[in-house]
């Protein structure tokens, strides 16, 4: 059977390497770009192939959101940010009946998603929030993890921010959701699960990360689904906390625009346009890579093997993930290539439970998962082997 995608906000930074990837796939007979600017995605569309088309989109007007998935298999959703944007598409397509899947990356509305589970399984489709880099391939690595213990207490996840640049080609005018994102869950409290319930703390608390082979490194707290839902599917486990190096995260200027917000002397927005600023002057990460270095994204399990207490770490590691590498796997595709192989899974019928589900949740195999992900990659030039082996160190102590 060939599947019909619409792809909202195909067109823009993320989107555009998933709608350029699923393309290519035979299951898919048909995908639909819609935007809000409905000429660049009328452009984008017209670079890729006759499999693909365009249409003007308001994601904010229901009627228009209704008629748009009207005949369609699948949804994939890229539209940010995801704290106005997801549950309300989320719930328009399981009313009409789409299997559904995206890249939510706001721990708030994930929450929220996941309770319409009952929802979806009346409708009999699927939907899998939160299928990119983080949250996505972190879940995966995180649950490797997990699967290499007998009891698991904790699990964390976490990744370099040097690393998070937002794409320059992008159907966006004006703020970056990205920056929106980024100022959302560094301002305010963000949920986490500690000893054994759920806190509500401070972004950027400072936690002490013992990785398996690797100095002790501090990682900062950052508001992201994985803190929520881990604990959604491992009801067993003490904590679950989401975390950010790098990229300058504990400098003062960064302190210094999170305050602003905090003290109600800016909104949100202007705060985006000046992360924005920062994002600009601030230098590439030029460290050089070690053996004691930390991992530029990685899932963290601790508990114990046996009866000997024990963590493991699950890194994405790999010449792509090097300063200075040759291959540039950019925020774009580190998102857009997962996103676009789960949609593959979908197509091709590999995902047969209905619900909502994150990524950990086990309806998805995720070393299978990452080989898909490293094989898209490979042939996409962003990665110099597609062997799971080369991308992927799993380290313990």
């Amino acid at each position: 059977m060939f599947m019909r995608v619409l792809a909202i906000g195909g067109s823009g930074g993320m989107g555009r390497h998933a709608v350029s990837l699923i393309q290519s796939f035979e299951t898919v007979e048909e995908i639909i770009v819609a935007d809000l600017n409905e000429e660049s995605a009328a452009g984008f569309a017209a670079e890729m192939n006759s499999k693909v088309s365009a249409i003007g989109l308001d994601v904010s007007d229901p009627e228009a959101l209704r008629r748009a998935m009207r005949n369609v298999d699948i949804v994939v959703n890229t539209c940010g940010p995801f704290y106005r944007f997801g549950v309300p598409i989320l719930q328009t397509a399981i009313g009409e009946g789409c299997n559904y899947i995206d890249i939510c990356d706001d721990w708030e509305p994930t929450i929220e998603m996941l309770k319409l589970d009952q929802a979806a399984k009346t409708a009999g489709i699927t939907a899998i929030i939160g299928l990119g880099a983080s949250p996505g391939i972190s879940n995966m690595l995180a649950l490797i993890a997990m699967r290499e213990l007998d009891e698991v207490f904790s699990v964390f996840t976490g990744w370099d921010l040097g690393g998070a640049k937002p794409e320059e080609e992008t159907s966006q005018k004006g703020l970056s959701a990205a920056m929106v994102h980024g100022i959302e869950q560094m301002t305010g409290k963000v949920q986490i699960y500690r000893n054994d319930a759920v806190e509500f703390v401070k972004p950027l608390e400072p936690i002490p990360i013992y990785y398996p082979g690797v100095s002790m490194f501090k990682g900062y707290i950052f508001g992201h689904p994985e803190a929520v839902t881990f604990p959604h599917n491992y009801p067993s486990l003490n904590k679950s906390i989401n975390l950010a190096h790098g990229g300058d995260i504990d400098s003062i200027l960064l302190k210094l625009i999170l305050g602003l917000v905090n003290w109600g002397i800016v909104g949100k927005e202007r705060a985006a346009a000046f992360l924005a600023w920062f994002e600009g002057r601030r230098e590439d990460n030029k460290r050089e890579k070690s053996p004691e270095t930390p991992p530029v994204m990685y899932g963290l399990a601790t508990g114990s093997k046996g009866s000997v207490d024990a963590s493991v770490g699950v890194a994405w590691v790999g010449e792509a993930t090097e300063p200075g590498s040759q291959y540039d796997v950019g925020m774009g595709a580190a998102t857009g290539v997962p996103l676009a192989c789960g949609t593959k899974f979908m197509c091709e019928r590999r995902i047969k439970e209905c619900g909502v589900f994150s990524p950990e949740a086990g309806i998805i195999d995720p070393e299978e998962f990452l080989e898909e992900v490293f094989v898209q990659l490979e042939r996409l030039g962003k990665v110099p082997s597609a062997d799971l082996g080369d991308n992927i160190k799993v380290s313990y102590s």
